[in-house]
Parts: C-alpha cells; sequence; structure tokens
C-alpha cells in the first residue's frame, strides 16, 4: 500500500464561539441590581503549519476532518467564558492550499508558514455589555458566532535540491539508492517508481542535500499522460535538475532523442525549468555497446562507476544555487481578508444579506425584545446594509433574510 499522498482534500472547521449571558445582580440588599452577565469564549482557529518532520499528506487521506475547540458560554457574576484551543495541523514543507476550484490560497515554503484556515466564530457579549445611560436594563445578550467551516484542497510540490529527471527504468531509484540512505523499490520493468522517493546524501566535507527519486517522465507528460501533472509539480522547486538518458540498448531512443523528449516536456510544463542548473549523464555506462553517442559524464549505478564524480557536481551546483537564493526573513503567517457582505436574490424574490458581519450585526438571544430589536437595527444601518439593498432594487415589503432573522423590508 502506498505511504506517499501528494494532495488530498481537508475539511476544517473552527469552534464555536460561546454566547454571552443575560444575568443581573440579586443580593440582599441590592433586589434590582445591574447586569452582569459575562461574554461567552470564542471558537479556537484552525491553523496549517508546514512543519519539516511531515513527508507526505496520507493523514488526510482516510480521516480528512479538522476541528478546533469550541468557546464555553458566559455566567452571571460577570463571568466570562473559555476560549476554545486553536487546532494546529501540520503539513510538509511545501505544501499548496487551494480552494476546491482550484484558487491558491497560501504556499507554505518554509519551515514554520502558517495558514488561517478557518476562523473560530467569536463569543458573543453579555448583557452588562450594552448597559448604557439610555439602556439601563438590558435583557438581550449576543449569541455565541458559528465558526467558520470549508472544505480545502492541499499539494504537496516536494522541496528537494536535485530532483532526477528520465524515462521509466533509466535507474533513478538504482542511484538514490546508492547515493543516499534511501531505498526505493527497485525492479526492471517500466514505472517502477510510482510515488516520489526523497534521499539526503551527506559528503565528507559536512555538505548536506535532498535528492528525489521521481516517477519516471514519458513523452506527453505535459498533457496529462503517464503520471503527468503529479510527476511534474514535484520537479517545480527543485534546485537543480540531474536529467538521466538511458546508454543501454534497451533504451527505446537514442541519448539525444532522450535529452530532446525529456527537456521539451519540462518546457512545455513550465518553460523556466530549462532555466534551472542542469547534468545531463548517461546512465546504465556498463551495458552501453561501444557505439553509442554520448559525450557527458557517464555512470553505472549498479558496480559504481562515475558516482563519486557525479556526486561532487551534484553538491557544486546545489551550493551555487543555494548561494544565489535571498534568505527567508521569517516564517509567513497567512491570513484571508476579512469578508464583508453581498445581497442575493432568491428565485422567489426574497433578499438574502451573505457575510459574517451582517449574521454578526443581529446574533442577539432575544429579537423579540424592543432594545434587542434597536441594536440589530443600529448595526446593520452602521454596515451599510440598508444603502445596500436600496441599491440592489428591494422594495417596501419584500422579505429579506440575515442569517436566522426574517423580517419585511421598508424605506425607512
Amino acid at each position: 500500500m502506498s505511504q506517499f499522498v501528494d494532495e488530498c482534500s481537508i475539511h476544517v472547521k473552527g469552534g464555536d464561539g460561546g454566547a454571552g449571558a443575560v444575568s443581573f445582580r440579586r443580593e440582599a440588599h441590592t433586589p434590582k441590581g445591574g447586569p452582569d452577565g459575562g461574554d461567552g469564549g470564542s471558537g479556537g482557529d484552525v491553523w496549517l503549519v508546514a512543519d519539516h518532520n511531515v513527508s507526505s499528506l496520507i493523514a488526510f487521506k482516510d480521516h480528512p476532518h479538522r476541528a478546533a475547540g469550541s468557546g464555553t458560554h458566559g455566567k452571571g457574576k460577570g463571568r466570562h467564558g473559555h476560549r476554545g484551543e486553536d487546532l494546529v495541523v501540520p503539513v510538509p514543507i511545501g505544501t499548496q492550499v487551494k480552494e476546491r476550484d482550484g484558487t491558491v490560497l497560501a504556499d507554505l515554503v518554509n519551515q514554520g508558514d502558517r495558514f488561517l484556515a478557518a476562523e473560530g466564530g467569536r463569543g458573543g457579549r453579555g448583557n452588562a455589555r450594552f448597559l448604557s445611560n439610555r439602556r439601563r436594563a438590558p435583557a438581550f445578550a449576543e449569541q455565541g458566532e458559528v465558526g467558520e467551516e470549508r472544505w480545502l484542497r492541499l499539494e504537496l510540490k516536494l522541496m528537494a535540491d536535485v530532483a532526477l529527471v528520465g524515462f521509466p527504468s533509466v535507474g533513478k531509484s538504482t542511484l538514490i539508492s546508492v547515493i543516499s540512505a534511501a531505498k526505493p523499490k527497485i525492479a526492471d520493468y517500466p514505472f517502477t517508481t510510482l510515488e516520489p522517493h526523497l534521499g539526503v546524501v551527506r559528503l565528507d566535507d559536512d555538505t548536506e542535500f535532498v535528492v528525489a527519486d521521481l516517477p519516471g517522465l514519458i513523452e506527453g507528460a505535459a498533457e496529462g499522460r503517464g503520471l503527468g501533472h503529479r510527476f511534474l509539480r514535484h520537479v517545480e522547486r527543485a534546485r537543480v535538475l540531474v536529467v538521466l538518458v538511458d546508454l543501454s540498448p534497451l533504451a527505446e531512443h537514442s541519448p539525444a532523442d532522450q535529452e530532446r523528449i525529456l527537456l521539451r516536456e519540462l518546457a512545455a510544463y513550465e518553460p523556466q525549468l530549462l532555466e534551472r542548473p542542469r547534468l545531463v549523464v548517461g546512465s546504465r555506462a556498463d551495458l552501453a555497446t561501444p557505439d553509442v553517442a554520448f559525450d557527458g559524464h557517464r555512470i553505472a549505478a549498479v558496480t559504481g562507476e562515475g558516482i563519486p564524480k557525479l556526486v561532487g557536481m551534484m553538491a557544486e551546483l546545489v551550493r551555487e544555487a543555494r548561494a544565489a537564493e535571498p534568505e527567508p526573513e521569517a516564517f509567513v503567517i497567512h491570513r484571508p481578508a476579512p469578508e464583508g457582505f453581498r445581497i442575493e436574490r432568491d428565485e422567489y424574490g426574497d433578499w438574502h444579506v451573505i457575510g459574517r458581519q451582517a449574521t454578526r450585526a443581529v446574533a442577539l438571544s432575544d429579537l423579540t425584545q424592543p432594545e434587542a430589536m434597536d441594536e440589530a437595527q443600529r448595526r446593520l444601518k452602521a454596515l451599510g446594509v440598508d444603502k445596500a439593498l436600496a441599491r440592489a432594487g428591494a422594495q417596501p415589503g419584500d422579505t429579506v433574510h440575515i442569517g436566522k432573522l426574517s423580517f419585511d423590508y421598508q424605506e425607512d
């Protein structure tokens, strides 16, 4: 069974906020004391965080749901509810977070980069918060807000220093097993490598770099043939490309044609890949006939021929590529931009005001209270909902829905 997953869906749910309390002081000498309802605690957030200790998205394959803790309700005597616990979800470095339609929301490319995947609901304010000179005994409080909930798409693009590029069975898996501690599955038939393998190469001078053994590329991969884009996606972030061409008589194409086809597929997928530092290496030299035409560096991973020199060439290109990159100043925190509200009309002619700000404005515990309805109207007017409905064409008597509240529209 495959232990590497590089794309998946994940369902995230922020914690719900606790409700504010409606309470009044009732003591021996103050039978009609003022309001003392405490605030509800806010729900926890769900964060996706890039972690170098995670190498695959397999944890989400069969268990895609992740939810943060909910806040608790406020109580009397000014006691506030506890905030729900945030949920930190580790993902591999190189994970892209996308909407289900493919829109990229965040790219977590450095250790510690984080994305706010689902925001927790805000805790409701208790009735003590609504005390004023005009309103001496508010008998309402805010409801807790429901936490954000959505499906996201995660796609992993491996962060390797060197990517081995070549046709199936060109010897990539054998090479990575020789130069690193990786133990990929190796056999003499096409598409042995159906999932990427990473190997860490360590030299005597403490140089260390990561090599990715990727599934074999075939002609037409840029259009999706074979493993197609699932393979090419992992090439995008490699600092150095090592193009392996098969020198054995078993190869379907000549070394020159193999190189031409491979580079053409890379260019068709992402033209900038051809600007990366690269080595073209002849593989399986131990099987090559004397008349094979190839002037580059030759290796035979089985016998060790040319391997030490190839590792040195890789290390030099990796050092140069790393030196040319700017150092990241710090990890990045991605927070979605705050959403306003929008007006939509349904097939029955009713108007819907959609958006967390508008829903939050009417999330009061008892809208049958005149003071509570006055507060809701004040908030909606401050947001500009009345003007937005008028611009949209709402007419007196039309039904308007905001969250769980429905009412007949009036111009004033």
